[in-house]
């Protein structure tokens, strides 16, 4: 079965937005630190860090007082940035890419949210900790019977924010 993907733009409330964007910066931050964490470990010991120890990393930085604005937001797309790091180190040792670059705030950012972290009911997206449905502008119908498996936020540099659906 082909994954297809659907962008449209969306226009969030003064609470949604603010959600959102303090997730985009989470997931930012989950991701420079399991990167700077993974480069440390590198260069100082020469050992290699995975998924499943920066998923640890990313427990106790949850009970640190001054990372504790971490529980604030949905822990799945911090969860996801993680994968992604991953999939960057993968690609790197397999001579694909190069050695994975820390995020920048000003390319705005994007946040994955996979299916435990939403519902879509009727024709209506909730995000994980979100209490109204996202105020989506359909620009088009999506098929029948699509059901969406991932939807990533995106704030581009505009800034506007943008939903993509996978199915």
């Amino acid at each position: 079965m082909v994954e297809k993907a659907y962008k449209f733009r969306f226009y969030p409330t003064p609470e949604q937005e603010s959600l959102l964007r303090r997730t985009l910066g989470c997931v930012r931050l989950v991701y420079n630190k399991a990167l700077a964490a993974r480069t440390q470990a590198w260069y100082e010991h020469q050992e290699r860090v995975g998924y499943k120890q920066t998923s640890a990393m990313l427990t106790s930085w949850k009970k640190q007082k001054d990372l504790g604005f971490l529980t604030e937001v949905s822990s799945v797309p911090l969860q996801q940035g993680l994968r992604h790091l991953q999939t960057a180190f993968t690609n790197f040792f397999s001579g694909r890419t190069k050695y994975p670059n820390f995020k920048k705030k000003r390319n705005g950012g994007s946040a994955e949210f996979t299916s435990s972290a939403f519902k879509w009911k009727d024709g209506q997206v909730y995000l994980a900790k979100c209490a109204e449905p996202l105020p989506i502008r359909w620009s088009r119908q999506l098929p029948q019977n699509c059901v969406p498996s991932t939807i990533t936020v995106k704030l581009e540099p505009s800034p506007k924010m943008v939903c993509v659906f996978e199915s």
